[in-house]
């Protein structure tokens, strides 16, 4: 059967040869896919550009039904349109106002458009479809890479939302970088707290020398810190030719040749860089910086939301340990006390007197649980649960032993001076504990500082004006400037930028690596000093050391005019009738041995509701010493008050081996009440009981 009538001519048969074969070869090299097809639907030629459009052996093509080549989707409809498009054939270009799809023998698919030409009029049942694929053209290359990346970016979005593993949305978005611009490396690389390095925190494709973990400076002579610098992207289309920077080993040993880089911003801060590299130069467009910069403000948010939820995540099981600890010191403290009394007690026995060896033991017992004591103690501070006592301190003889203690225990390397400038001069109104844990914990900062040693200088001198910003820091605005000692800590260590500076005090900010801080040293010093009605300064620049300014309010009464130390409010008056409330056994056995060899007259109850029963008038009792928790009964508070109310004037002592309860006790009793910590020592309980009666009289 002839499929190519010859065209007209008034030339002779070997001109109509010479025609068919002009117009075969035509058909062949034409450079759309052209398919000629029967009633039938039926493909009867195929040119070899339709083969290559099509991916079929030009063999295979023929007798196939043009019914394959439309997708599995639509095929149903593209059958009733064939059989309706064959009683009315006409010429109808299709794919220009509509997307059309052709399916490949691989199962794939290709946009094209398709123009029909039937061949009726020429005596022929046959149609002529041309189809020519697009998808090559520039406007629609570039319109399906801008889909694939949106689509990319929208699945990386729907990950993000359910992934809270920082490091596997890291590895996701890094994959997605290298597919959607088709390279063979992406990495990011964030910056150390103190903003001084760079650190790869991962990377997509092996590149030598630039593993997960390896630094590099941040400096604008680096390829990170140059971005750093630019504040926005970076293109090198030839690395070869690159001056603006240095260009790293790793890149060269990998053949790299062009680079494309943007920062990873946390709400307008740069904390770190995505790139992607390819070992083709000139292969990055505005398209591809295009996508970068959304993968990279995508990922910057996924990864700051991780942080966040991570610290939050800190803060509540740091909160739930401050629970934990508050919640067993009761027990613990009750323990404690009957350990630490009954020792006492044992170590001041007749028969113990004069046998060294059971003294020892008893001092050595001794000591473990005053340790225990104070362990519980700096669990309590941890969670901020401590109660401050404040008292008038001698900073200079406190920093004397403290830089002694620090000579012997921290690096040798590290000089460490104290200069005093006015020693009858240099006390302040603070918790001394509290004043010694934070100066303890400034000097262990400055350590780590100092890997090399330096110098460790503590300065104390009065504060004859304050600054306007640490004015500005003081609760008490009326307080005046020179009513403030300044102990400042100075050390020449790394020093600290300006962003870490501002965050310096913040809870859980360390620039120290995981394991080695939790971040509440600092913070816990701003808190204690702003418990203390005072202030607290940090001056540091790189290089330039770091210098922290307490400034503590001085005592309110000259010295000496306050007349002693707390606890010399006088003697126990012999006989002292005290109504003791324990529900605890052994605490209340320990309370009795030592109210007893105080020369006090006891009467000891288990329960508020015992007491209350003996709490009438004419009762006689001069003190009522209780804890705070009483079981699952009445409160110590509460009795204290009922009792008060019944016997006006009654001293009252409350004691609680919970911190939170003596707190709320302090905020809320009377100012008259006094306050007993457990454990305590018959010498503590004889002081307290002496301020309680001072305070009723």
């Amino acid at each position: 059967m002839e499929l190519l009538p010859p065209a007209p001519s008034a030339a002779g048969p070997a001109q109509a040869v010479d025609d068919l074969t002009v117009y075969r070869s035509l058909f062949s090299a034409y450079p759309d896919a052209l398919l000629l097809v029967d009633a039938a639907g039926l493909i009867v030629l195929a040119n070899p550009a339709a083969a290559a459009l099509l991916g079929y052996p030009a063999q295979e093509l023929i007798g196939l039904g043009v019914d394959e080549l439309v997708p599995d989707s639509i095929r149903p409809r593209h059958a009733a349109y064939r059989q309706a498009y064959g009683q009315a054939p006409r010429p109808r270009p299709m794919g220009t106002q509509m997307e059309l799809v052709a399916k490949r023998r691989d199962g794939s698919e290709v946009m094209v458009e398709i123009a029909l030409s039937p061949l009726q009029s020429h005596g022929l049942p046959f149609v002529v479809a041309a189809i020519r694929g697009i998808g090559a053209y520039p406007r629609v290359k570039q319109a399906l890479q801008r889909a694939r990346h949106s689509e990319l970016l929208a699945q990386l979005g729907r990950s993000a939302v359910d992934e809270r593993d920082p490091q596997q949305l890291l590895m996701q978005a890094l994959a997605v970088a290298a597919d959607a611009l088709e390279v063979e490396f992406a990495s990011v690389l964030l910056l150390d707290p103190d903003r001084l390095a760079f650190r790869v925190v991962g990377c997509c494709g092996e590149m030598a020398g630039a593993p997960v973990g390896s630094g590099m400076d941040n400096r604008p002579d680096t390829a990170a810190g140059y971005v750093l610098s630019q504040g926005g992207p970076v293109v090198v289309a030839d690395l070869a030719q690159e001056a603006r920077f240095e260009l790293p080993q790793a890149y060269v040993e990998a053949g790299v040749a062009s680079l494309l880089a943007v920062p990873l911003s946390d709400r307008g801060r740069i904390i770190g860089v995505l790139s992607v590299q390819s070992r083709s130069a000139g292969r990055f467009g505005s398209d591809d910086t295009l996508f970068l910069e959304s993968l990279a403000s995508l990922l910057a948010t996924c990864l700051q939301r991780a942080q966040s939820e991570e610290a939050l995540s800190h803060a509540q099981r740091l909160e739930s340990v401050g629970q934990l600890t508050g919640g067993i010191a009761h027990d613990f403290n009750n323990l404690l006390t009957v350990i630490q009394g009954n020792l006492q007690v044992l170590e001041e026995l007749p028969a113990l007197a004069r046998d060294k060896f059971g003294q020892q033991l008893v001092g050595a017992a001794t000591r473990a649980a005053r340790r225990g004591a104070e362990l519980t103690g700096k669990l309590l501070a941890f969670s901020r649960r401590q109660v401050l006592q404040p008292s008038t301190v001698d900073v200079g003889a406190m920093l004397d032993s403290l830089a002694d203690m620090l000579r012997r225990t921290l690096d040798q390397r590290i000089e460490i001076s104290v200069d005093l400038a006015d020693p009858a001069a240099s006390t302040v109104q603070a918790d001394p504990g509290q004043l010694e844990a934070a100066l303890l914990n400034i000097a262990i900062n400055a350590r780590d500082a100092m890997p090399d040693g330096g110098a460790l200088r503590f300065a104390v001198s009065p504060a004859s004006a304050l600054p306007a910003d640490v004015r500005r820091e003081i609760d008490d605005p009326g307080a005046a400037d020179d009513g403030f000692l300044r102990i400042a800590i100075y050390d020449t260590g790394a020093g600290m930028p300006e962003e870490v500076r501002e965050r310096a005090f913040e809870p859980f900010f360390t620039t120290k690596q995981a394991g080695r801080g939790t971040g509440l040293g600092l913070s816990t010093v701003y808190g204690f000093v702003k418990q203390s009605r005072g202030a607290v300064a940090i001056d540091s620049a790189p290089g330039a050391g770091t210098t922290i300014s307490l400034y503590l309010p001085r005592p309110l009464l000259p010295e000496g005019a306050a007349g002693g130390p707390a606890g010399s409010a006088g003697p126990i008056p012999p006989g002292l009738k005290v109504l003791m409330v324990e529900d605890d056994t052994e605490v209340r056995s320990v309370a009795w041995h030592f109210l007893g060899m105080l020369g006090c007259e006891v009467t000891s109850c288990a329960s508020g509701e015992q007491a209350l029963l003996l709490l009438v008038p004419g009762a006689g009792f001069q003190l009522l010493l209780t804890d705070i928790a009483l079981g699952s009964g009445m409160r110590g508070t509460e009795l204290a008050r009922l009792a008060q109310a019944r016997l006006p004037g009654l001293p009252i002592l409350l004691m609680s081996g919970f911190s939170a309860e003596l707190l709320d006790a302090d905020r809320d009793s009377p100012p008259g009440w006094e306050l007993l910590q457990k454990p305590y020592s018959r010498g503590e309980l004889a002081q307290a009981i002496s301020r309680a009666l001072s305070a009723g009289s």
